[in-house]
């Protein structure tokens, strides 16, 4: 495939979450994927938050995702005194932690016009502050 053959799209995907957790998002970018005309290529999404993350994650039983969160409120916990930054709340920092040990950018391939994702696998945005919050996410897709 060469460059000058290649297109690409880009488009904002806004989140609301209602705090603390996985929201998944696997849905409204198959749709968006799916509205493009590219049949090979790769998907990049990106959330632009340092208190949120991305996740590829089994979407077929619920457990996996209480389990996720609570590992993760013990590897990371919150409190008044554990950590210097504390101006937006006993959550903010640790948020900041959680989301530099998962990711902030996914990339997924396209094959016949579709994500080759497995067949348990969903995309979720991983929420990390305890309030609600809109979150963005940028899609861009590249390919031909």
């Amino acid at each position: 495939m060469l460059a000058r053959d290649m297109r690409q799209f880009l488009h904002q995907l806004s989140v609301s979450t209602r705090g603390r957790g996985l929201v998944e998002v696997t849905e409204p970018i198959l749709k968006w994927v799916g509205e493009q005309d590219i049949t090979t290529g790769l998907l990049t999404v990106y959330c632009r938050h340092t208190s949120a993350s991305l996740l590829i994650q089994e979407n077929a039983d619920p457990d996996v995702r209480a389990d996720l969160e609570a590992f993760f409120r013990k590897l990371v916990p919150e409190g008044r005194g554990i950590y210097r930054h504390e101006s937006e709340g006993e959550d903010d920092m640790p948020s900041h932690i959680r989301a530099a040990l998962t990711n902030t950018q996914l990339s997924i391939p396209l094959a016949d016009g579709r994500l080759m994702l497995g067949t348990w696998q969903g995309i979720y945005l991983f929420e990390h502050r305890a309030a609600p919050h809109r979150r963005e996410l940028v899609l861009h897709l590249l390919g031909k």
